[in-house]
């Protein structure tokens, strides 16, 4: 928290933030649906995980960036929207039976669980490619081609990570494959948000690399704490099966190093995001509490 901010304050700007995103996200949605036909069972799969309810952590995130940088939120939110789209393409895809084989998403069913395997796999697909035409029609020619290739690499990244983690379960701990699939599926879309919300400000290259560096430290440690909630944490509060790492014999921080030094690591990682905002000094506080939360998380 701020000097002199209670935690109810905290929790106030981040709620603010979160329900600006999810406005703009609930908006841009229906009218996109719109093209598909609002009611088919597309419209309906799509929506149904786009409105679960969420920490919109990664829009947030996006906004918070654009404002560091001396940038409006409101010229965020359709890149914030974006990138929610296609963290949600990827949670739809990865609770497949072919991947995790998950049952339950943020305290509910799974997409797949509710409209079938096939219309999940589709929802996915159209929340993969929505979000480029989303940017494409929401900004300006070049700085909407700017936004296009960082989420691409986002997007890109995080596909790769996730075809690592899948080939490397069952398999023996491997310390550098484990950084491979954490850089990759998590922190490196955790990093275009920071990217896609300093763009939308017109930030310097030197803020810009600096708020990368910041979110891909920041996801590395939001992936440790991750490890260490599926192996500490329960079904009923994660939202999600608890332990299912462990069963499916995933490469995971505490498999590889133990509890205790997987909560070092996460704290390494937490100090080094800190440190990547120093140019920006105490305009950035709030990206330091997201830093913060994301290390004293429990869900």
């Amino acid at each position: 928290m701020l000097r002199g901010e209670s935690s109810s304050d905290w929790r106030d700007w981040y709620e603010s933030l979160r329900e600006r995103a999810d406005q703009a996200m609930c908006t841009r949605l229906e009218s996109c649906l719109e093209k598909v036909g609002p009611h088919s069972r597309l419209a309906e799969a799509v929506r149904y995980s786009m409105t679960l309810p969420g920490k919109r952590f990664r829009p947030v995130l996006t906004l918070e960036s654009c404002r560091v940088c001396g940038g409006d939120e409101e010229r965020a939110l359709a890149a914030a929207v974006a990138l929610e789209c296609i963290h949600t393409f990827s949670l739809i895809h990865d609770d497949l039976p072919a991947m995790d084989d998950d049952e339950l998403r943020r305290g509910k069913p799974c997409n797949h669980k509710v409209y079938g395997e096939a219309c999940a796999i589709l929802a996915g697909d159209w929340l993969a490619v929505q979000p480029f035409a989303l940017l494409a029609a929401e900004y300006p020619p070049e700085l909407a081609v700017a936004l296009q290739r960082t989420l691409a690499a986002g997007t890109l990244a995080m596909i790769e990570g996730q075809a690592a983690d899948v080939a490397g379960e069952q398999r023996p701990t491997d310390a550098q494959l484990l950084e491979y699939i954490h850089l990759h599926k998590t922190a490196k879309l955790i990093e275009t948000a920071c990217r896609l919300g300093a763009l939308c400000a017109g930030a310097s290259p030197a803020a810009l690399e600096a708020l990368g560096n910041y979110g891909r430290r920041l996801g590395l440690a939001f992936q440790i704490i991750d490890d260490l909630l599926d192996a500490t944490g329960s079904t009923a509060t994660l939202g999600k099966r608890a332990g299912k790492d462990a069963a499916a014999g995933k490469q995971t921080y505490p498999a590889a190093h133990g509890l205790e030094a997987s909560r070092a690591a996460a704290r390494r990682e937490y100090l080094a995001a800190r440190d990547a905002l120093q140019i920006f000094g105490p305009a950035a506080d709030r990206l330091r509490q997201l830093a913060e939360y994301v290390i004293a998380r429990d869900r």
